[in-house]
């Protein structure tokens, strides 16, 4: 999946589009979920052209990589979810459902989410 520099992502981080914005730096922006799985749902992007978990892993430098997932940190402790728990999803490519071709993870928490996958119920 070629990036778009039109996908809903990019237009949000050049603010052409509103978001509501729970961080934003230099490099990362993390935006409330607008159809949130649990009461605490953000999103984090960085600010670079990454289309994936997987292109950004291979082409983002060191320090972008460290810093976003430090930003992570710092969010989920913001949100409160720290305490209780938390996931973390990045889907990629057709099969995870990745409908926007921009890197973003997801923070999801503020309740017991169950099973990885819908009908599993083991905690991993």
């Amino acid at each position: 999946m070629p990036y778009d520099k039109n996908n809903i992502f990019a237009k949000i981080i050049r603010g052409e589009i509103p978001g509501k914005k729970i961080h934003e730096d230099d490099q990362v922006l993390a935006i409330e979920d607008i159809v949130p799985a649990a009461p605490v749902h953000v999103l984090v992007m960085p600010k670079g052209e990454y289309v994936s978990f997987d292109d950004f892993a291979q082409h983002a430098s060191p320090e972008t990589q460290s810093h976003f997932f430090r930003t992570i940190t710092e969010i989920a402790r913001k949100t409160g979810v720290e305490k209780t728990g938390y996931r973390l999803i990045a889907n990629h490519g057709a099969h995870a459902s990745q409908t926007v071709p921009h890197f973003h993870m997801h923070i999801i928490g503020g309740r017991a989410l169950g099973g990885l996958l819908p009908g599993d119920s083991l905690a991993r």
